[in-house]
């Protein structure tokens, strides 16, 4: 399956059923009073984390969703029936975030563990009945709300593999013999750079119950922290390791050697300073071959504690898989991110914005007043009248007259149009 760590989809709520007019039709009441029942609130979107899932192909075929809408209330006061909850499923380590116009995009979430979920687009609420409406003035009310529209966005999806131990090097230092020597993962494996075009995972079993994950993140060049080779995409997974294992290649020259560890730990330190402070081991590998053990000799002079291995032979192997056990047992577990507030409260003056066009229309937006007038049934000169006292309580009429609106000028929020009076 192919490897795909970032995708982008939309998500919408459901929008409410409309509420309806109705009135009470029974034997020897001659003048019901009013009766209509309210829509049914629209289904919401969640995204939940399931370990049955590795990838985000998915969403490559799909890319839009949508839960399902209110149905309309009925007579005697019924409500419609509310709209399901629409949940998605993806890989436990993905980043949610959501895409906004002109404004950097927001931190949802970041689903670390299974069954973790977050609310993606809520459902809109049911537009209510006329029955609500009666007042001892207005005892009759031939209007009702419309169903809330539900929420919609724009999702920004990015997979950060959770391992324990990732193993990083140069293209062809033989870090996937070495992920499928210790581990029951099966690596595509051949002897030329860039095999391996996306992480690889593997459960490396150091006892009857005890395990450790170990990711083999693909070769990385000079540049790869500015996206040469795909580097940007590979070293966002190093981020969520808790210790590094360094993998040098024992079939170059001592001096390649020493150039390829200098690069990588630069790298490293160019895309993220945090990931030089992970403990790390160092092990060069290709024991197995002729100046390997020469090279080992003198590079223990310059690293103490480098390790020698032969993933090929399997010498060495089973000391480093302890080691890196060891240093796992004291890691602290790494923190990518926080997630934002889940609520923020708007203050009446943010819950507007009004501002004249060149046509010299004055265009109001806002989310609060652009679902008023969604859910206003504008046919109905009772709804409208509701609708402009609404707007006079939010200030929006005040802040037409500030900027001088006058008698006969347009009037634009959302889709709706209307005339300054």
């Amino acid at each position: 399956m192919q490897f795909i760590d970032e995708a982008e989809i939309s998500v919408a709520g459901g929008d409410g059923g409309d509420g309806i007019v109705a009135w009470r039709r029974e034997k020897y009441v001659p003048k019901g009073g009013p009766a209509g029942g309210d829509g049914g609130h629209g289904g919401s979107v969640y995204l939940e984390a399931t370990s049955e899932l590795s990838t985000l192909v998915e969403f490559r075929f799909r890319r839009s969703f949508s839960a399902e809408a209110g149905k309309p209330g009925g007579a005697s006061k019924k409500s419609g029936r509310s709209g399901e909850d629409l949940t998605i499923h993806v890989p436990v380590g993905t980043l949610v975030f959501r895409r906004r116009e002109e404004r950097p995009e927001l931190l949802l979430a970041d689903l670390t563990e299974p069954g973790a979920r977050v609310l993606a687009a809520k459902g809109g609420r049911g537009g209510l009945g006329n029955q609500h409406f009666a007042t001892s003035v207005r005892q009759a009310p031939r209007f009702a709300e419309h169903g809330e529209p539900g929420e919609r966005g724009l999702l920004r999806l990015e997979l950060r593999l959770l391992a324990d131990c990732g193993i990083v090097g140069v293209p062809n230092a033989g870090k996937s013999t070495l992920l499928s020597v210790v581990s029951a993962a099966r690596p595509k494996i051949a002897d030329y750079p860039f095999t391996t075009l996306e992480p690889q995972l593997g459960v490396v079993r150091t006892g009857d119950d005890e395990s450790f994950v170990i990711v083999d993140v693909p070769g990385l060049i000079a540049g790869a922290h500015e996206g040469a080779g795909l580097g940007d995409q590979f070293l966002r997974h190093v981020e969520r390791t808790r210790v590094l294992l360094h993998l040098l290649d024992g079939a170059k020259p001592l001096e390649d050697i020493v150039a390829d560890k200098e690069m990588i730990e630069a790298e490293l330190a160019a895309w993220n300073p945090a990931l030089l402070a992970k403990p790390a081991l160092l092990a060069l590998n290709k024991l197995d071959l002729p100046d390997a053990r020469g090279s080992l000799v003198q590079l223990r002079a310059r690293f103490p504690g480098i390790y020698g291995i032969s993933a090929a032979t399997h010498e060495g192997v089973r000391d480093v898989v302890l080691a890196i056990a060891r240093a796992i047992e004291t890691a602290p577990m790494p923190r990518i991110v926080e997630p934002p507030a889940a609520h923020i409260e708007l203050s009446a003056a943010d819950a507007f914005r009004v501002e004249r066009r060149p046509d010299g229309a004055f265009v109001v937006s806002g989310d609060r007043v652009e679902r008023l007038a969604a859910m206003t049934n504008f046919e109905s000169d009772e709804a409208l009248a509701r609708f402009e006292y609404a707007l006079g309580k939010l200030g929006v009429e005040k802040r037409l007259r500030e900027l001088g609106a006058r008698e006969g000028d347009t009037v634009r929020i959302g889709p709706y149009e209307f005339t300054y009076s």
